[in-house]
């Protein structure tokens, strides 16, 4: 059994999630019609690929702009079609990667839109992962590299499945048709690339700023009294937009005692990420919420935490974290969504 984060033990199962095999849904999902596997058909054969027939973007062309599709041109493909409509030089995506993607998605033979995230902007972040999204976008845009635009267009059967999506007004039979633009993408080895701002603070440990995805070394502050305040200082400071209170990160995180280097837990050498939204965070460990919140994407920040607003007399059972003890966070913000 996959052990939960400590992180996240307070926090009801399917709100926060932790990203090793992409089983809850992210916040993101949950607005509008995602495109999330609700009645999918995940257990068929892979699709075959083919170039189309596929409708004409009319307007909207430039990578994040929002598109106008025309009607599919007569009957569609049975099989999934895929076109790379502006090709990026990014990263290229690979199965269980998290993406961080805009898109549309209307129907085949009404062009009606059902969902759309430029509307919302905030973009799409889900893990391309069997039981995260439906099918069709998992074996669309595996191989594709951030920065490209994608139209495909998904047969039922890589889509909502016969059951379709009501609440969508989407039924059993149609055709979905996508734009999606790929932004960005991230594994279990991603860091933070954001600029090295001086740690020149007696009174704060001191973190590695190594970018290669492995576990950054905190280094003891040099005041052995730990601060009877928070504190929250970038470390390497990106240049996304400021994760807002109402939002959930996509992190790598590593956290230990005052004092120590030894992790009681991390995500860095795992294999997996974490993602949790910051409002139910401030159930759990309160001043990691209030460090993380303001702070821009894209940044490693560390975040101090005194007893009052982490696990004060109650750390949990096996942790290896002490009574009263203050608690040290160096965190990777990959995204926010």
């Amino acid at each position: 059994m996959r052990r939960r984060s400590l992180l996240l033990a307070a926090v009801p199962a399917g709100l926060v999630t932790l990203a090793g095999c992409g089983d809850d849904e992210s916040e993101s999902s949950k607005a509008g019609a995602s495109p999330t596997p609700s009645g999918s058909a995940s257990s068929v054969p892979p699709p075959k690929v083919v170039d189309g027939p596929l409708p004409a973007i009319t307007a909207g062309t430039g990578f994040g702009e929002k598109p106008t599709v025309a009607k599919g041109p007569g009957d569609p493909s049975k099989d999934l079609a895929v076109k790379t409509v502006i090709a990026g030089g990014g990263r290229t995506v690979a199965e269980n990667d998290f993406i961080e993607a805009n898109y549309l998605g209307q129907i085949w033979s009404t062009a009606k839109v059902f969902d759309n995230s430029y509307d919302r902007h905030r973009p799409l972040v889900m893990q391309l992962a069997q039981g995260s999204l439906i099918d069709g976008w998992r074996y669309a845009l595996q191989g594709k590299k951030t920065g490209s635009r994608v139209l495909i267009a998904v047969p039922p059967t890589w889509g909502y499945g016969t059951s379709g999506n009501a609440q969508a007004g989407i039924k059993g039979t149609d055709t979905l048709v996508f734009v999606i633009d790929l932004i960005d993408s991230f594994n279990s080895k991603s860091s933070s690339h954001g600029k090295p701002v001086p740690q020149d603070d007696p009174a704060l440990p001191t973190v590695g700023t190594n970018t290669d995805g492995k576990a950054p070394e905190i280094k003891p502050a040099k005041e052995s009294t730990p601060p009877k305040k928070p504190a929250s200082v970038y470390v390497l400071e990106g240049d996304g937009p400021e994760v807002e209170a109402n939002q959930a990160v996509l992190c790598q995180f590593k956290g230990v005692s005052w004092g120590t280097d030894e992790p009681f837990q991390q995500t860095y050498d795992s294999g997996r990420l974490s993602q949790f939204s910051l409002e139910q965070m401030q159930q759990v460990v309160k001043g990691l919420s209030q460090g993380l919140t303001g702070k821009k994407v894209g940044s490693r920040v560390l975040v101090v935490v005194p007893p009052d607003l982490g696990y004060g007399d109650t750390p949990p059972s096996g942790s290896g974290i002490k009574k009263g003890a203050t608690l040290v966070f160096s965190v990777d913000i990959l995204a926010a969504m």
